[in-house]
């Protein structure tokens, strides 16, 4: 039975380009390469590498650039490799000395998922702590809700095909509102 070599790009917004990962995956001679923009902590919203999981057989390699593209939390990415483990199937990382066909490899895995864990918990942290102290001086407020007609603006324009960044510089809603509209838009 033949094996494959799948791989797996993600960017974490819609204005970056997984075509940096593209091209480092299709060196490293991947059958097909899956791509996708999303963030988060998890899986959930990333169909592309649910189709990856799916397509994965015994011996089959599955292969990112970094963990990180993979998964973002420790539980995530301990899940993953756990699945892809009973399954027999293999792990690499073109950036990293990961192959989880050599025990070498394993242990490198585990180590840079705790890290990354470690890194998202650091920033966390500190996002909320310069929140309160914001908070103390009277300075942050949080956003006023934006109105139901630029949102509704926002979505029509998304709908006929305008990039984000010419939806922002259109109707003057800030970018980090447009993408969660834009989100929004896709999950539902």
């Amino acid at each position: 039975m033949p094996t494959h070599r799948y791989g797996y790009a993600r960017v974490s917004t819609l204005d970056q380009s997984t075509s940096i990962q593209r091209e480092a995956l299709e060196a490293a001679k991947c059958d097909r390469v899956y791509e996708e923009q999303a963030s988060g902590t998890s899986r959930q919203g990333r169909g592309e590498l649910s189709r990856v999981l799916e397509v994965l057989r015994e011996g089959d390699t599955l292969v990112v650039t970094r963990i990180d593209r993979l998964a973002r939390s420790m539980k995530d990415l301990q899940d993953i490799v756990h699945d892809l483990k009973a399954r027999g199937v293999n792990l690499e990382a073109t950036e990293q000395p990961i192959d989880t066909s050599t025990p070498a490899g394993k242990a490198f895995l585990d180590m840079l998922g705790v890290f990354a864990e470690f890194e998202t918990n650091l920033r966390k942290e500190r996002q909320l702590e310069g929140i309160a102290k914001a908070k103390a001086k009277g300075v942050y407020k949080g956003g006023a809700p934006l109105a139901e007609d630029k949102k509704e603006r926002v979505r029509a324009l998304y709908l006929e095909g305008m990039k984000p960044a010419q939806i922002v510089r259109e109707t003057g809603v800030g970018k980090t509102s447009v993408f969660k509209i834009i989100k929004e838009l896709r999950e539902s």
